[in-house]
């Protein structure tokens, strides 16, 4: 991925894989485009509105037609008792398609991924190397355009 743009047309095809209830987790370095991935792809599901990074939320919730995206980002996560006390366990369920920034920070917590997505900054710009580790993952990756 050279630039955003070339983000924000990976996550336009990304985009219609994705099904209800798939986690994804995000990896890659401050700066490395997770965000950016985020945003692309909701603007490809339509959404018009502005799309902030949950650094300091940890959440943000987006219903749109036919699908619900939570965008998690715990890279200020620090303990189980938080995940709890936030209640962030009821948004993993069949209902929502939860993509997370900073997996490893609730490593001991969260939902294995059906989908990672792995960030690297090089000269060039940013490579993606994707993994699918379920059956949902493996169809969306399959049905993902080239």
């Amino acid at each position: 991925m050279p630039d955003e743009a070339a983000t924000a047309d990976f996550a336009a095809r990304l985009a219609p894989t994705l099904q209800a209830g798939m986690t994804v987790y995000l990896r890659g370095d401050l700066g490395a485009g997770k965000t950016t991935l985020v945003r692309g792809l909701l603007q490809a599901l339509g959404y018009r509105g502005r799309v902030k990074s949950p650094t300091y939320t940890l959440i943000e919730q987006y219903d749109l037609p036919g699908l619900n995206l939570r965008h998690f980002d715990l890279y200020r996560f620090r303990d189980a008792e938080e995940w709890e006390a936030a209640g962030f366990r009821d948004e993993f369920n069949r209902d929502n398609t939860c993509l997370v920034e900073w997996p490893e920070q609730a490593a001991s917590v969260l939902p294995p991924a059906d989908l990672e997505i792995v960030f690297t900054i090089q000269q060039t710009g940013r490579n993606l190397d994707l993994y699918a580790h379920t059956d949902a993952g493996k169809r969306c990756l399959n049905a993902l355009p080239y």
